[in-house]
Formats: C-alpha cells, sequence, structure tokens
C-alpha cells in the first residue's frame, strides 16, 4: 500500500537540488559575457560580495546578534 509513497518521498531531495542548479544556472548564465574581462570580472565579483556583506550586516543587527 505504501511502496509508492516512499519511492515518491525519496525523489524530492533530488528534484529539490535540480531545481537549485536549474535555478542557479539560469541566474548566472546572463553574467558569463560579462565575466570574460579582468575589470568586469573584479566588479561582478565585488558586487556580489558587497551585497552579501550587506545582506550579512542587515540580518545580524536586526536579530540583535552585533558585538555592539
Amino acid at each position: 500500500m505504501f511502496d509508492g509513497f516512499w519511492d515518491n518521498v525519496f525523489r524530492y531531495p533530488r528534484y529539490l537540488i535540480t531545481i537549485l542548479v536549474g535555478l542557479l544556472v539560469n541566474t548566472f548564465e546572463p553574467l558569463m559575457p560579462f565575466l570574460k574581462r579582468p575589470v568586469t570580472l573584479f566588479a561582478v565579483v565585488g558586487l556580489l560580495l558587497g551585497g552579501l556583506a550587506f545582506v550579512t550586516l542587515t540580518l545580524r543587527a536586526m536579530l540583535g546578534l552585533s558585538a555592539i
């Protein structure tokens, strides 16, 4: 009775990984032409790191995890 149920449940992690990889490929594929020149590569990496730092600092301040 539940044989098909567990087979279906164990497929969900593979489905989740497939969705996440597809999302990453579709997000970063338009940026690939910019990454061929060193100047734009540096700018894109700087923007990504700056955005990550901004989100991290904002969340730490909102959640009260700051050292100050």
